[in-house]
């Protein structure tokens, strides 16, 4: 059998809860952390060794440079510039740099796997590190818009008191302040939410509490590690698993919805390659505008990386 093995760039709240995560999940063989802060990375992979002695399969915790990546599966990227942001846009001068100087090196040293960004701004990072990489663009996926989508399930399941796994609605768009809900395509088990609710629920409300919801917990705690972790984590597993399972993702667009060259939220099939095919969406031209403001932002974004 062949050994599945993980990659987490950058060991602070994200990388390391990540890695937590994947220890307790057991979906994979081996983690390795990469971190310039050896101390920090030695520390969390004995306090992660200790975890997995608890598990009835091994698991192996080492400690890696990034490119000693040849034999990776999945490269998470979850670096950040260590300076403190008001915003996600604001962080992409630090992170872009960082990111151009490691994934050229990954791929020389022979990465063959599949990347998965969470450094934000989650779109223009997944965009710059497919042009960085060569790789085909089902091999760059960024975490994009899929734990916002599960914030907003888990709201309105709370007000609708539905286990949010039985509510099929999400947002699409930039990992930020454009992103938004489509209603349009919103049910429980095919019945749209607005003939289930008789306009109860104040869907404009819940989609903005959705949007806001990371910086709120931010600004309680100065970070979220717990929800990102567990979505990383959960995209490792349908990768690994091959399951072919829907989700809310940073995609690189080469046609769809009508956009080239830009990543961006949309519902993507996932499988062992990584994404397997675009879902296009038929919005409603009010949709259809706020999707198109949305990848002019990210667009934006881009503009602003220098890429080679």
């Amino acid at each position: 059998m062949k050994l599945r093995k993980v990659m987490i760039i950058g060991v602070g709240n994200v990388g390391s809860t990540t890695a937590y995560t994947l220890v307790n999940r057991g979906i994979c063989e081996e983690i390795a952390l990469v971190d310039l802060n050896k101390e920090l990375a030695y520390g969390h992979a004995q306090d992660l060794l200790d975890a997995a002695a608890y598990r009835q399969n091994m698991v192996k915790v080492s400690l890696r440079e990034s490119t000693d990546c040849a034999d990776i599966d999945i490269a998470i990227i979850t670096v950040t510039s260590g300076i403190a942001q008001k915003s996600r846009a604001e962080e992409l001068a630090g992170t872009s740099k960082i990111i151009a100087s490691i994934v050229p090196n990954m791929m020389k040293s022979g990465f063959k796997g599949i990347f998965l960004i969470a450094t934000n701004p989650c779109d223009a990072i997944t965009y710059q590190v497919w042009q960085l990489s060569g790789l085909p663009r089902h091999r760059v996926i960024g975490t994009g818009v899929w734990l916002d989508t599960v914030r907003l399930r888990r709201l309105l399941g709370e007000k609708m008191d539905i286990g949010p796994q039985s509510i099929d609605a999400f947002i699409v768009g930039e990992h930020g302040d454009s992103q938004f809900p489509v209603w349009s395509h919103s049910s429980v088990y095919g019945i749209n939410l607005n003939d289930l609710e008789k306009n109860k629920i104040d869907f404009e409300q819940i989609g903005t509490q959705a949007r806001k919801m990371g910086f709120e917990i931010a600004n309680r705690k100065h970070c979220t590690e717990y929800g990102i972790a567990s979505t990383i984590t959960e995209i490792c597993q349908h990768i690994f698993t091959n399951s072919h399972r829907a989700l809310a993702l940073s995609c690189i667009l080469n046609g769809e919805y009508g956009y080239k060259n830009v990543a961006i939220g949309v519902p993507a099939i996932v499988d062992q390659h990584g994404i397997k095919k675009i879902i296009e969406l038929d919005f409603t031209e009010s949709e259809k505008q706020l999707f198109e403001k949305s990848i002019n932002i990210v667009k934006g974004y881009i503009d602003h990386i220098k890429l080679p």
